[in-house]
């Protein structure tokens, strides 16, 4: 085997097919990238049984051929070699020899015979905008759980209905959720699907994606090995779903109520940044919501306080709530509004606690076009 590729070409395929690869797999064959050479060109595979990444390059290929390379090490000496054209050759040892300008490589080659075959996907697919389903994936992912006792709320659940495709994560204490149009092609516009994605992978794809055309989604596979996979250009992304029945967070949103505030968004979340130095971790942030102004007030250890207001249009009663200051923040960096809407819903348990939406605001007056919901449970407050 032996091939010339550009050197920029190479690192930036290099890089994006091993950015899925855990940083320490069980398997060392698995932090493996599988480099096939033919008339065709490159393609560059990594796989770990739950997401697969594969691109084709143009490359001169002088001897077709397959090896198997670690990795990182390869993207990490593909990103720092010079300015020049790179030539990968196999030695009659089997060793892979890597020369770009003066510098000289030589890498062990792995069992090209032990790597698992890369999931190959023939469902149904269709078509995503890459730029809104990128700022989609960046408005929900961050708001699926960390915790790995329960899967299926690492997820980010995928719901294709008619013309629409849903993007819902929720870690119990809040729930995101973001529409954006789907093209499903010659396929009935009635016919839906939906695929529980790990939201590390998504949030992947989301990044690599961003800055494309449209993104081609498929869906295939049955029983414990339904995949999803995503592909742009060159590249594409394979992902094992999570199984498991995502809990049914849509039926929490309320259909409508009037009481709300309306907030300028950049200016909300500096002074909640501000005053939640004070807080003990984990702490909620007290909120009072007046007429005109929505004030902030917290308390620490070492006898700390702080307090600020900021400007505020509220219809409807008055309303003092505790709500988690990071959560808040990260729904205000998601609305990517001027203003922000903040809902407070209602409940039938007077001793229960109602969530508070919270919706992107083109202006005081006028709701945004797009069609992103944070609901968010508020937090008791001791004192």
């Amino acid at each position: 085997m032996k091939f010339h590729v550009n050197r920029d070409v190479f690192s930036e395929a290099v890089s994006f097919v091993v950015k899925l690869l855990p940083q320490r797999n069980p398997q060392p064959i698995l932090a493996g990238v599988l480099i096939e050479a033919s008339d065709a060109g490159l393609s560059l595979s990594a796989f770990d049984y739950e997401a697969s990444a594969r691109t084709t390059i143009e490359a001169t290929v002088d001897d077709p051929g397959t090896i198997l390379v670690h990795g990182r090490l390869l993207s990490e000496i593909a990103s720092r070699l010079p300015n020049a054209p790179i030539q990968i050759e196999v030695d009659e040892d089997g060793g892979i020899l890597l020369s770009c300008g003066s510098a000289r490589f030589t890498l062990a080659s792995m069992p090209v015979q032990e790597y698992p075959a890369i999931p190959e996907v023939t469902g149904e697919s269709g078509l995503v905008p890459a730029e809104d389903f990128a700022t989609a994936i960046a408005q929900v992912a961050f708001a699926a759980s960390r915790d790995d006792v329960t899967p299926v709320l690492t997820g980010v659940q995928l719901e294709v209905s008619g013309t629409s495709l849903s993007l819902v994560a929720t870690d119990r204490y809040r729930v995101a959720l973001r529409e954006i149009p789907w093209d499903g092609g010659g396929a009935a516009s009635d016919e839906s699907a939906t695929a529980l994605v790990p939201a590390r992978t998504l949030t992947e794809v989301g990044k690599t994606f961003a800055h494309g055309g449209d993104i081609s989604i498929a869906f295939s596979g049955s029983g414990d090995r339904e995949i999803i996979a995503f592909s742009s250009g060159n590249k594409t992304v394979t992902s094992l779903l999570i199984k498991g029945n995502f809990p049914p967070v849509r039926r929490l949103f309320p259909e409508a109520t009037e009481h709300h505030a309306v907030v300028n968004t950049a200016e909300l979340a500096e002074a909640v940044r501000r005053v939640s130095l004070v807080l003990d971790r984990s702490a909620p942030l007290r909120f009072t919501f007046t007429t005109d102004s929505v004030s902030m007030d917290a308390s620490g250890t070492e006898q700390a306080r702080a307090s600020e207001s900021v400007d505020a249009h509220l219809v409807g009663e008055d309303v003092t709530l505790g709500l988690n200051p990071q959560y808040l923040l990260e729904s205000l960096g998601a609305v990517k509004s001027e203003f922000a809407r903040i809902t407070f819903t209602s409940s039938e348990n007077a001793n229960k606690l109602s969530p508070v939406l919270v919706t992107p605001q083109t202006s005081v007056d006028k709701a945004a076009t797009e069609s992103f919901k944070y609901l968010l449970q508020p937090n008791l407050l001791l004192r």
